[in-house]
């Protein structure tokens, strides 16, 4: 429809229009400062998590090389997130799309993703315990997965090696935090899942600023790409935190780790709520934690602006356990 003369048509012609230029929030009450904590509110995307980026982008790449066809069916495997960006993505484009997660997922999670029209496969978890999902848990959704995919020659997303992934923060991401910031970012830092936020987005800021330090967020106790032992396998940073260095990983763009527990990511995920106003997931937490600990031990100069990711809505997950919280 033409828009009417003389008025601004700001009209969305769907939810995909409403993926990404999120906005970037200075966190100045918990951090007065020197330097600035400032992170960019990925729970606003329509399906409240960074995942819509990656979804849209590695779903359009596949329509436009052939590769999914219209019509098809899509399947993956997801922890949530991806699969609530998916559901988004193939709702609106008119893919039926079959999602196996681990149970040890939040139940919010499957709620989210089968209100937009997906099928949700909890898969029973293998060492793990629910909110705390482990590589072998993972390895148990993606057989089944793998399954279907087999039966049914449905198009397989597959995030963990899929290039649009990560391609999608280059291309976006990292774009928006440059232009967002004045082209100001001395650090930036994210928790690693499939590792496209981090590979894609730190690509692209060292691209513009060579002297920009990038950090891994990672739980205590699961750090593989500190190259220590795993000694911590289940944590509460779900999507987060495997127990393996990602194929999507790159270490050119990293410049350190960081590590943070579970007590540490709850505090500030409460902290962001309660002086922030914003209600966001444990990795968000722990990204803010970890920007606190840089700022603190030296690791970066004192007045340095750290950009990191709010990564999605405290309402994916069921409440902490009480003993955390104290």
């Amino acid at each position: 429809m033409a828009p009417v003369d003389g008025v601004d048509n700001e009209i969305k012609s769907s939810a995909l229009d409403l993926i990404g230029n999120t906005p970037i929030v200075a966190l100045d009450r918990i951090y007065p400062g020197p330097g600035r904590i400032l992170a960019k509110c990925e729970f606003m995307n329509p399906g409240a998590s960074i995942k819509c980026r990656s979804s849209l982008h590695m779903i359009r790449k596949a329509k436009e090389s052939g590769e999914l066809k219209p019509g098809q069916p899509v399947i993956e495997v997801t922890s949530g997130n991806q699969g609530c960006g998916l559901a988004v993505v193939c709702s609106v484009l008119g893919h039926p799309l079959t999602l196996t997660m681990s149970k040890g997922n939040s139940v919010q999670r499957a709620i989210h993703m089968e209100a937009l029209g997906a099928k949700c496969i909890r898969v029973p978890q293998v060492e793990g315990t629910y909110g705390n999902v482990t590589l072998a848990d993972v390895q148990a959704v993606e057989e089944v997965g793998l399954k279907i995919v087999e039966e049914t020659k449905a198009f397989y997303v597959n995030q963990f090696n899929n290039e649009g992934n990560s391609e999608s923060h280059y291309l976006t991401t990292g774009p928006e935090i440059w232009k967002q910031t004045g082209q100001h970012v001395d650090v930036f830092l994210a928790t690693v899942g499939t590792a496209g936020t981090f590979a894609g987005t730190s690509k692209y800021l060292k691209e513009k600023n060579p002297k920009l330090l990038s950090f891994v967020v990672e739980p205590a106790g699961s750090e593989p790409i500190k190259g220590e032992p795993i000694t911590k396998p289940l944590h509460l940073l779900q999507g987060s935190g495997y127990g393996c260095v990602p194929n999507l990983f790159k270490f050119d763009f990293i410049d350190g780790t960081v590590s943070v527990t579970d007590e540490e990511a709850v505090k500030y995920k409460q902290l962001i709520g309660e002086k922030e106003g914003l209600y966001v997931g444990y990795t968000s937490g722990a990204n803010v934690a970890a920007a606190m600990k840089l700022l603190e031990s030296g690791r970066v100069p004192k007045d340095s602006w750290i950009v990191t990711t709010l990564n999605d809505t405290g309402l994916k997950y069921t409440p902490v356990p009480e003993e955390l919280t104290h």
